[in-house]
């Protein structure tokens, strides 16, 4: 019932207007429906875990709040990383681990790596006050009980780095198990025409019949993962053989859940999977040596290759690397765990890396690397990061298994990038004089239905450009101006537009020019450019002739950002062929 009323939201949000302010209650039903989701779901021990709802939840509150505020792209990104950050700190009480969660999964794949301080601050502020609040309401126990780590010697290092390896080739095969499980599923709706709420309940069932031989793959928390950890300490602890057992079915077990639709995330999962297959490893590996050197006592307990086998399996399957090191480290609070962990996830994370070259290559090549978009003052920043948009997936730790949410985004890109600003663009526009009062201005853009309305000079050139948003800033700024007490507001209305207007952009303290784009551009640089700098249409101009005239440029259109997606929408719906229109363009041209 609750997968069916996600599917309604979506759909009310995708048929109502992309430009929300205020509170948006979509936004606050989305994440509680899906934490009851992941209630349910764990709580009748599917193998899955709480780690990703819980930072889905983080995300969705920042989201919302960023919604209510002015639209700011920097701040929406340091809310969304501080949402993440909050949501990991929280899960595992490890605040340091959290910040770097938010660095690896947030600012990186946004590209926002050169974030402002502030970013930083709300990110370790949000993570300081998660684990604070979890402290307080649950205690400050960890969430697991580590044993005490132990290095024998420097030899048992080559042994870590083949445990690497080997957790990288455990994640490369859980990995592709859950892509395979969610095309089966998604055969097996088209071939039978089953409800898309008939696949939760067979992962469930798949789950339960596998429990029936091996109860230690449902979620009891970390209680599975703490016995793991005790291998040869305890009557209860699993021996060698059973943890090879368990460790597959557990692969087996997660995937059927992840690949099903049930929602959860694979940070627990992981971390129990990488338990077992350290241990395995280790407990082998010391039979092995002391066989062939009887009385040997240079290998450690199998448990510290658990721990070590952990932090390598979170590291290659949810791609976080950093996240992952800090984690057991900040659990084990011991620092000679750092050289054997570093060299674990190094190579567990390489290993999915050259599994995926080949992919990874296909994609990079349907890329075009030449770029349209330009500014009317021609100053190039190489170094200048672009925001690509990322689909709202079901958690931010799917970065490498690539749900289905990431992949329509990137298939949106390449279809973007065969489409044309001029296909997409709006001659539905409207001109003002530099000289016009801001009263005229806003009654022009009110008597033509627009948003904004283009600024040109006395010779007809593109000099800035007018939005509701600019003159609510110009209004706040002259209302803070006024002295205190005075109640009379100066006449604003009498402002000229050249003083109200954006003529252009500011950028790491370097004046920029208004941003602009042309005709030949294609689409998915102009989208990738407005979304880089928060802004939702962008002045369509000719190409400049002489080298001189490059700061002047003549009108031509408009490109909104909601007319990019309505016109892929119809030529994914066959309502405009692709090539068709390309011909038609190059034959006009």
């Amino acid at each position: 019932m609750m997968h069916g009323l996600l599917e309604i939201l979506d759909q009310i949000k995708q048929s109502s207007s992309s430009q929300r302010q205020g509170f948006d209650l979509l936004a606050a039903v989305s994440p509680t429906i899906k934490a009851i989701q992941a209630a349910v779901t764990l709580g009748t021990g599917c193998s899955l875990g709480p780690e990703g709802p819980s930072v889905d939840i983080g995300k969705s509150c920042a989201n919302g709040f960023s919604v209510m505020m002015e639209n700011n792209r920097e701040r929406k990104i340091a809310l969304v990383a501080a949402g993440a950050a909050a949501g990991i700190a929280s899960g595992f009480n490890a605040a340091v681990a959290g910040c770097f969660f938010a660095i690896e999964t947030v600012l990186r794949p946004l590209r926002a790596e050169n974030s402002p301080p502030f970013t930083t601050a709300m990110i370790i502020l949000a993570s300081v006050i998660s684990s604070t609040v979890s402290n307080v309401l649950l205690g400050e126990k960890p969430a697991f009980t580590v044993p005490v780590y132990e290095l024998k010697s420097a030899a048992e290092l080559p042994l870590y780095l083949i445990l690497g390896m080997l957790c990288g080739v455990v994640s490369v095969a859980f990995t592709r198990l859950v892509a395979w499980y969610s095309k089966s599923f998604e055969l097996i709706k088209e071939k039978f025409g089953l409800p898309a709420v008939v696949c939760p309940a067979l992962g469930g069932l798949g789950a339960g019949i596998i429990a029936l031989k091996y109860p230690g793959i449902l979620y009891w928390g970390f209680t599975n993962v703490e016995e793991i950890l005790h291998t040869g300490k305890s009557a209860s602890a699993p021996g060698i053989g059973l943890l090879a057992q368990l460790a597959a079915a557990k692969v087996v077990a997660t995937a059927l859940c992840k690949g099903s639709g049930l929602v959860g995330g694979l940070y627990a999962p992981s971390l129990m999977i990488g338990a077992a297959v350290g241990a395995v490893f280790g407990g082998s590996a010391a039979e092995l040596i002391n066989s062939a050197i009887p009385g040997n006592a240079a290998v450690a307990q199998p448990q510290a290759y658990a721990l070590v086998g952990m932090a390598a399996t979170l590291a290659s399957v949810c791609s976080v690397p950093l996240t992952s090191v800090l984690l057991l480290f900040e659990l084990t609070k011991d620092y000679r765990i750092l050289l054997p962990l570093m060299g674990a996830v190094g190579l567990a994370i390489w290993v999915p890396s050259v599994a995926n070259q080949a992919k990874e290559t296909e994609a990079s090549d349907t890329r075009s690397p030449s770029r349209g978009y330009s500014f009317v003052t021609p100053v190039e920043d190489k170094n200048e990061g672009i925001w690509r948009q990322t689909g709202d997936g079901d958690s931010l730790e799917l970065s490498v298994i690539g749900n289905s949410s990431d992949n329509e985004a990137i298939n949106d890109d390449v279809l973007l990038e065969d489409l044309k600003v001029s296909q997409a663009m709006s001659k539905n526009f409207v001109k003002v004089s530099s000289t016009m009062t801001l009263k005229e201005a806003t009654k022009c853009m009110h008597d033509r239905q627009q948003n904004c309305v283009l600024v040109v000079d006395a010779e007809d050139f593109l000099e800035g450009i007018l939005t509701y948003g600019d003159i609510k800033r110009y209004l706040s700024k002259k209302s803070k101006e006024a002295p205190k007490g005075d109640s009379s507001l100066p006449d604003v209305n009498a402002s000229l537009v050249s003083s109200v207007c954006t003529r252009g952009m500011s950028y790491r303290g370097r004046a920029r020019g208004l941003l602009t784009c042309y005709p030949d551009t294609d689409l998915a640089s102009a989208k990738e450019l407005m979304e880089a700098k928060g802004i939702k249409q962008l002045p369509v101009v000719k190409r400049g002739g002489e080298p001189k005239k490059e700061r002047k440029r003549s009108i031509v259109a408009i490109l909104h950002y909601d007319s990019i997606w309505n016109f892929l929408r119809e030529v994914m719906n066959g309502r405009i062929p692709v090539y068709q229109q390309r011909k038609e363009e190059n034959i006009g041209g």
